[in-house]
């Protein structure tokens, strides 16, 4: 048994000293190379976003691919020389797929660099993001099954079994269809969201009850980013079959209401005053509404709407509570008498 070990690695002790040493020059000339280009382009620059995004799986490539050169030109009485050359294959093959999904992912980057957020372009440039996202997601979960099947043909066992693979695809293919529902139906719930765009990255949801902000769109959900730092994960196929908010669909603007219940005998005018000082002195009004009126009454007491516009939602609701509680402090200071009140009367039997 150890003269076979130390017959075989003798044998093996130029071919592998060989494909070491063109492995190193390999690495050591890509990282030289890899280092020149990095140091006369610019960051931002197309060409280098795509080589950052996939420079260490490049690397693994071409050191694979000179190994898997330097172990055909060795000689074939090798011993294991088969089982060596295919585990270099297979990790070729998965070095490839992982250099194509990092390249795939970097055209997203590139997309997105390209179109970047502008005053005024803010819509164009969410619905670029958003679509680009999704579809670049979906290439790259179709290159990991391209390079998995590749990578498991390269098994001989595997390749006889193509036939009966292929006799058997249509029973597979409705069982797969069954077991998969929900999976697929997502992933077409997310081709018809990219290309309809009923919301996009950063878009404002009302969603369940919940104020929230579209932080990420997978190939199958939603991450929405809640008002307290919360994530809601939702499924693609929740938001084809359900209703749903978009507080920012087409712009941004927002009208906000504060209620406030009071006596009848409360005059409305020093409160429309009131409300109009508030709102002179807030940072949050963006000066295009502001209207007081009664809305609704009881028996007891009278409804008054106040009426506000904001630029988005966040300034909107700091603007409700600032004007909610500067006009109860000023009926506080000055009409105490004149809240809602229940009124009875003493009636001697």
């Amino acid at each position: 048994m150890l003269e076979h070990l130390e017959a075989g690695l003798q044998a093996w002790l130029l071919p592998g000293l060989s494909a070491l040493l063109a492995v190193v020059a390999t690495y050591v000339t890509y990282r030289l190379a890899l280092a020149l280009v990095r140091r006369f382009s610019r960051s931002r620059a197309v060409p280098r976003l795509f080589l950052d995004a996939s420079a260490r799986a490049l690397g693994v490539v071409l050191c694979l691919f000179v190994l898997a050169g330097a172990l055909k030109a060795a000689p074939e009485d090798l011993p294991l020389v088969y089982a060596v050359r295919h585990v270099t294959t297979l990790l070729l093959v998965l070095a490839l797929t992982w250099a194509a999904v990092r390249l795939t992912s970097a055209i997203g980057d590139v997309i997105v660099a390209l179109n970047p957020v502008l005053e005024g372009q803010w819509k164009r440039a969410r619905k670029v993001e958003t679509q680009t996202r999704f579809l670049v997601r979906c290439l790259n979960i179709l290159i990991v099954i391209i390079g998995l099947g590749a990578a498991l043909m390269t098994f001989e066992s595997v390749q006889h079994m193509g036939a009966s693979l292929l006799a058997s695809a249509g029973v597979g293919g409705i069982i797969l269809g069954f077991a998969a529902r929900p999976v697929l139906s997502n992933l077409l719930a997310g081709l018809q969201i990219a290309l309809t765009q009923p919301f996009r990255i950063d878009d404002v949801l009302h969603v369940q009850g919940e104020w929230c902000w579209v932080e990420e769109v997978t190939a199958t959900y939603v991450v929405l980013r809640v008002w307290d730092l919360r994530r809601l994960v939702v499924p693609l196929q929740w938001f084809i079959e359900n209703p749903f908010q978009n507080w920012s669909r087409n712009n941004s603007d927002l009208l906000g209401t504060v209620f406030i219940w009071v006596d009848y005998t409360m005059p409305v005018e020093p409160l429309r005053e009131e409300f109009n000082r508030l709102l002179q002195a807030s940072s949050q009004w963006d000066g295009k509404l502001g209207t007081v009126q009664v809305t609704d009454s009881s028996d007891q007491a009278m409804q008054i709407r106040f009426l506000m516009s904001a630029p988005d939602s966040s300034q909107n609701w700091d603007l409700r509570c600032a004007v909610r509680e500067g006009l109860v402090t000023f009926i506080q200071n000055n009409y105490p008498d004149h809240l809602p009140r229940v009124r009875a009367r003493l009636v001697e039997s």
